[in-house]
């Protein structure tokens, strides 16, 4: 039995010419279809014209209850389901839960057409929860597809074709509102359309062979020699019987979990991670509640007249531009990031109160787009910095582990301001209580930037003094490397 095995590895290493011909093919044409799921499963033309159809008379929802009692909802859903769905996506191999999120899409929009009650409108939130938590799936489905050679090219693909399709389902949305004159109703309906047909891709979506974490050892020979945490397992014996303990202790996501810790031991890694979680949480904030602001400030009587839509679309595309522009920007960050973050951070403060007093809907949709932008502008620049010195797995656990405590910190901001057990704040106090929040994280950025630039031209002027072996010193860039070359050959 040991000889045919080590055959069928050997068959597996070594495929025959054939085989190598069409392994190409398949994945090309596996990426594409998940592309294209990708860009279907955003067309969603009512998506931006959710709030104005709860206040409209077709629905009839106050105010108060969809800022106080029914956007709320979606916070709690998000941080609920957000570690389960996390979990469940490595350990059933994405498809399930791309399957999921697809109907939930669809219970989505049918309880907007049937729904009336108060309580359907917050399930109709909870569900939208689960989407949002199950766009990790899709993000993270495509690797599982191609080898490591090839991550960035394909993460480019389903990067673009998601932006094409919310750009396009706003595009649309718009055109049907404002040229179409289609009701609320209507819009929903064709929105429920798309979403079944994007449910129907999901039945036939590739089933990957193997995942992130759990499914590791469904990895080919090529494919498993390049996850740089194998090595964690080279050096234990394979003994005949493990206890459940002592192989919970010895897998790889165990010792990322333990690896975790050395993440705040680089700078780099422990700034970017804070603004991931505290910028995140107040973008997402004011994302939930702009809608319910722009019909406070313009109340249109027409539907016509909400342009809901094209500013989701100019956003969009401005964020893309933004996105595509932070791949060019080359500066120290290991020296300027504070003060690059603390720019960023005080312009969007200003954007924020801007959009918390004026009376001009115009302003508010050019603030809109403006912070949005400026937020996509450092959210490349963000995984660039945090995956840089870690493995793929380490970093999917970082991201999630960052995600996860923006989402706590995004509830708990929600259940003090917003919710009716709360403060219950009305929306424009609310982006006063958010601008204040994002000058809070200015001072605190400038503070770190004044702190980093003043000790760096300080060591330059010191004069560099040698050790007792005659060496020189070495810079903090330097033991700075040496931990990040720990974190990626998987070493505590």
């Amino acid at each position: 039995m040991a000889v045919i095995e080590d055959l069928k590895e050997q068959e597996e290493a070594n495929p025959s010419p054939e085989e190598k011909k069409q392994e190409p093919q398949l994945w090309k044409w596996s990426v594409i279809f998940l592309c294209l799921y990708g860009f279907m499963a955003q067309l969603k033309p009512g998506e931006s014209f959710i709030t104005p159809l709860l206040l409209s008379l077709e629905k009839n929802f106050t105010r108060e209850e969809v800022t106080n009692e029914i956007t709320p909802v979606l916070s709690y859903s998000y941080m609920t389901v957000l570690v389960p769905v996390f979990l469940l996506t490595d350990y059933l191999r994405y498809k399930p839960v791309l399957i999921l999120q697809s109907l939930s899409h669809i219970s989505i929009w049918l309880l907007l057409l049937l729904g009336t009650s108060l309580l359907e409108m917050q399930f109709m939130e909870f569900f939208y929860g689960i989407t949002m938590a199950a766009r990790v799936a899709y993000s993270s489905y495509i690797f599982s597809l191609v080898t490591p050679s090839l991550y960035q090219r394909v993460a480019s693909y389903s990067r673009t074709s998601v932006l094409l399709g919310v750009f396009t389902s706003s595009v649309l949305g718009q055109l049907c509102v404002s040229v179409g004159e289609v009701s609320y109703g209507t819009l929903s309906k064709i929105s429920l359309g798309f979403v079944i047909f994007g449910f129907a891709l999901t039945l036939f979506l590739p089933w990957p062979k193997r995942s992130l974490f759990f499914n590791r050892k469904l990895q080919g020979p090529e494919e498993a020699s390049s996850a740089e945490l194998d090595q964690m397992k080279c050096d234990c014996p394979q003994p005949t019987a493990v206890k459940p303990v002592s192989a919970w202790r010895n897998s790889v996501f165990f010792q990322m979990l333990k690896e975790l810790l050395n993440v705040v031991k680089l700078p780099q890694l422990r700034l970017w991670s804070f603004w991931w979680i505290f910028n995140s949480a107040g973008y997402y904030l004011m994302v939930y509640y702009v809608h319910i602001l722009w019909n406070e400030v313009y109340p249109a009587i027409e539907n016509k007249h909400v342009y809901n839509g094209g500013v989701d679309a100019a956003s969009t595309l401005l964020g893309a531009m933004a996105s595509f522009a932070a791949g060019y920007v080359t500066i120290r960050w290991s020296l300027w990031s504070e003060l690059v973050i603390g720019i960023v951070t005080s312009l969007q403060a200003g954007l924020l109160l801007l959009m918390s007093t004026t009376s001009n809907i115009w302003v508010c949709y050019v603030a809109y787009a403006l912070f949005r932008s400026s937020y996509q502008f450092l959210v490349p620049i963000a995984i660039f910095q945090i995956a840089s010195s870690l493995t793929k797995e380490l970093c999917a656990l970082v991201f999630g582990v960052n995600t996860f405590l923006a989402t706590i910190l995004k509830t708990v901001i929600t259940i003090i301001i917003a919710d009716k057990r709360g403060l219950a704040l009305a929306v424009h106090p609310q982006f006063l209580v958010y601008f204040g929040y994002f000058t809070l994280l200015a001072v605190i950025y400038f503070g770190a930037a004044a702190n980093v630039i003043i000790k760096h031209f300080r060591n330059e002027k010191k004069p560099v003094t040698p050790n007792q072996n005659g060496d020189t010193e070495l810079c903090s860039t330097v033991m700075v490397g040496n931990d990040a070359e720990k974190l990626t050959n998987g070493q505590v």
